[in-house]
Order: structure tokens, then C-alpha cells, then sequence
């Protein structure tokens, strides 16, 4: 049977063998993903900016902070890398109710949906300043999404609670909107340019353990720091991995993959 999940505020529960990851080739390949993105980015946008485009995003907006995220085992373990042990039990809370909604939701669209309105806004979230608590680490997906809309369109329900006719005109704005794909509000080549990110970590945990690990970021971040999981990771035991991460309560198909 699954262990049932662990009250909020109460974490007698957890595993002792857990540890801060030590710094590796994988997370020196994600660090510098990160620089390189950064550069990038900043180069891009101001060329952007001086064409006439607009990025809404900004310090204090976190509209988009209750999105599920996709992330390498990597990415995860630079994450893990700067917890502190609240930290990390926050973020193993928020983990286990990730979990309980891939077991239960019916749907993609009802998983994303009850991920944004019921598990909520990620841990790492200060909302007294509506800045991350982690910026320096946060995760490519938090990195290269930015809106050229106004942040309303990037909240929970927006599209839903539109009508027929601001969903048309929203279409409109999007499609005669510089820097947007023509079908949704971000902005596309900001997503682009993070692409080798993703390829340097499949490229690395290939090389440093002959497997791969990709997952939701709350799930592989708390799971980075399971002692169990991780010594299957490194001698490449990507069977041995699932099993660790079954047993502690972290395993499903939805959020963790591992091959």
C-alpha cells in the first residue's frame, strides 16, 4: 500500500538517509547552462526591447509560480544543492502533494489544473516581496518564461473564466504581438534559447551515470537528497532508482522518469 502523505507541519515521518548532494559534472554542465542562458537572454531581450517589445514580467509578479515545472535530475540536484533543511522539508511537502495529484487526477488537464489552484505556489516563493527565495538556482522553466502580455492572462483559470469574445480578442492580441509563437502569450524565443540547457543535462547524467531522471522539480528535488535513490542513480541502477523512489513515496509515472 502507498504511505499515506505526511501532515502539513509534521515531518517525523521522513526518511533519516537523506544528505545535500555534493557538487558534480552534472551540476557544473547545469551551472554553466545557466550562464550562458543568462547572457544570452539579456542580449536578446534588450534587442527586443529596442524593437518595441515589452516584457511584463517582473520583480513581485509570481502569477506563474503555481505552474507544474519539468526538470532533469540535474537541474534538481543545483536546486538541492542550496536547502536549507526547512527548506528542503517544505519542499517535500509540496512533493507529496504533487504525488497525491498524479495518482488522482483523471486527466492532464485536471492534473495541471488542481496542481495550479490546490498544491499551489512553489515553496521557494516569498509572497511578502513576490520574489524566489532561490533565484540564483531556480530552474530552466522558471528562467525562460516571460510574458509579453500583461501577467492577468498568466493566472489560474484566466482562459477559462474568458468569454467568447475576449478569448477572440486575445487571439488577435497574441497573434499581432512581436515575440509570441501566435498561439499563447510568452515569448517563444526566450523558451528557445534554453534548449541546450536541457541538452547539456541529458548529455551529462548520460556520461556521469549512464542514465537519465526527468520529473517534476519539487518531486527530483526532494528526491536528489534521498541517499537511497541517488547511490541507484550513480552506479546507474535506473531500476534500483525507481524502487528507492517508490518506497519513499515518490514514485509515479506522471512525475518521474528514469531510463
Amino acid at each position: 500500500m502507498p504511505r499515506p502523505p505526511t501532515p502539513p507541519g509534521d515531518f517525523r515521518t521522513q526518511r533519516p538517509a537523506t544528505h545535500p548532494p555534493r557538487p558534480s559534472r552534472v551540476t557544473e554542465a547545469v551551472r554553466r547552462g545557466y550562464d550562458a542562458y543568462t547572457r544570452r537572454a539579456r542580449a536578446w531581450t534588450a534587442g527586443y526591447q529596442e524593437r518595441g517589445g515589452r516584457v511584463y514580467c517582473g520583480a513581485g509578479c509570481f502569477a506563474c509560480c503555481n505552474m507544474p515545472i519539468r526538470v532533469s535530475l540535474a537541474e534538481a540536484l543545483v536546486t538541492a544543492q542550496a536547502l536549507t533543511e526547512g527548506g528542503a522539508a517544505r519542499m517535500e511537502a509540496h512533493a507529496r502533494r504533487v504525488i497525491q495529484n498524479a495518482r488522482t487526477a483523471p486527466s492532464d488537464d485536471v492534473y495541471v489544473e488542481r496542481h495550479r489552484r490546490e498544491v499551489g505556489y512553489c515553496p521557494l516563493l516569498d509572497r511578502a516581496t513576490g520574489g524566489c527565495s532561490r533565484y540564483d538556482v531556480r530552474p530552466t522553466r522558471c528562467r525562460d518564461t516571460f510574458s509579453a502580455l500583461p501577467a492577468r492572462y498568466c493566472e489560474a483559470g484566466a482562459w477559462e473564466q474568458m468569454t467568447r469574445r475576449e478569448r477572440e480578442a486575445y487571439r488577435r492580441e497574441v497573434a499581432r504581438t512581436p515575440g509570441t509563437d501566435g498561439e499563447l502569450h510568452f515569448i517563444a524565443p526566450l523558451e528557445h534559447l534554453s534548449e541546450p540547457i536541457w541538452a547539456s543535462a541529458a548529455k551529462a547524467m548520460r556520461a556521469e551515470w549512464g542514465v537519465e531522471a526527468w520529473g517534476d522539480f519539487w518531486v527530483l528535488t526532494t528526491l536528489a537528497r534521498d541517499a537511497a535513490f541517488m547511490a541507484a542513480i550513480e552506479r546507474g541502477d535506473a531500476r534500483g532508482a525507481w524502487r528507492a523512489a517508490k518506497a519513499a513515496g515518490l514514485a509515479h509515472p506522471t512525475v518521474l522518469e528514469v531510463g
